[in-house]
Parts: structure tokens; sequence; C-alpha cells
């Protein structure tokens, strides 16, 4: 021994189990959209653009969290969801949540019911506005005393940075290499 804490595979389990749904639908177009939601100022993360979901409950799999918490946020039925996967898991520390992604597909643009006591605002973005430069930004900020430079997209009026961009960025890649493959 170092005298340095030893690393465990088991520390990639640290934190609150919680799961996002990334929803996407085409629009008339055919264009890939995915839906967003801008927290209500009364609930964690307030006031910030995330994908609904939120932590799991006792003996639910992560999939099931994040079809629960996406029909109690916006009214997204569970048995319209085509699951296609997950991306990356992610660790947040100042909320102690280990977030597990699921990109999941529904046929068209759903009926949606807002919960007011969760989201002010549901948020319809095209993915490939998402993909343009003129909508990533990046800017220096104060967080926890500090000068932080952050990448965030332009696309609102409250910027979608932090945990839901780290998603975001890696579900573009992944629709960016879908397209070069076409």
């Amino acid at each position: 021994m170092n005298g340095k804490p030893m690393r465990r595979e088991a520390d990639h389990n640290l934190g609150h189990p919680s799961s996002v749904l990334v929803p996407l639908f085409p629009d008339q177009d055919e264009e890939l959209q995915v839906i967003l939601t801008l927290r209500t100022d009364s609930i964690r993360h307030a006031g910030q653009i995330s994908f609904p979901g939120g932590r799991s409950e006792v003996n639910e799999t992560p999939v099931e969290t994040a079809l629960r918490e996406s029909q109690e946020e916006i009214g997204i039925e569970p048995t319209t969801v085509n699951i296609a996967g997950n991306i990356s898991p992610l660790y947040l520390d100042r909320s102690n949540n280990r977030i597990s992604p699921f990109v999941g597909f529904l046929e068209s643009k759903p009926e949606l019911t807002r919960n007011p006591n969760e989201v002010e605002e549901i948020i319809f973005v095209q993915l490939d506005q998402l993909l343009k430069d003129q909508y990533l930004k990046r800017e220096i900020w104060e967080l926890q005393d500090r000068k932080l430079v952050v990448p965030f997209w332009d696309i609102h009026r409250v910027p979608l940075w932090g945990a839901t961009a780290m998603m975001m960025s890696e579900l573009l890649e992944l629709y960016q290499k879908f397209l070069n493959e076409e």
C-alpha cells in the first residue's frame, strides 16, 4: 500500500441510481426532434434544461425509471417508446446521482401533458439544429467560486449545459456517425 485510497471496480456504483429518457421522434419533414424539459424552480436542478427522468424507486430497473419518470413529467406513454439503447452513464458528484440515459424512439410527435410541479416547459429541438456551430457557445462562468469555460447550446432563453449537454454531446456524436453511414 502506498497510502493512496484504493480505487475499486465497485466505485462506479456510487450515488443514487437515476435514469433519463432521451426521447426522439420524426417531425412532419422526417427530421429527428428531441424532447427536453425546463425544470420548475421548486425541484432539484431547478430552472435547468434536462431530459425527462429522475431517481429510481426500489426494485425498479434503470429503463423502468426512465419510462416512469417520462410519463410522470410529460405524459409519454411507456408503451409508445422503443428503447434503442443507452449512452454512457454519468455520475454527478454535487447531487450524488448516477444517471443512466436511455435513447427511445417514438413513431411521431406524442401528445404531451406537462406536470406543473416538475416541468415549467416542454422543449422540442431538431437534432440537426444542435449540429450547427452557431448554436454551440463557450463562455467563462463563475461556478462554485471558480471560473470555468462552459460549453452550452444557445437554443432557448435558458442555456442547455451541464450534465444534459454532456449526454447530448454523446448523442450527437452517434447521430453524426449514423448520418455519415447513410
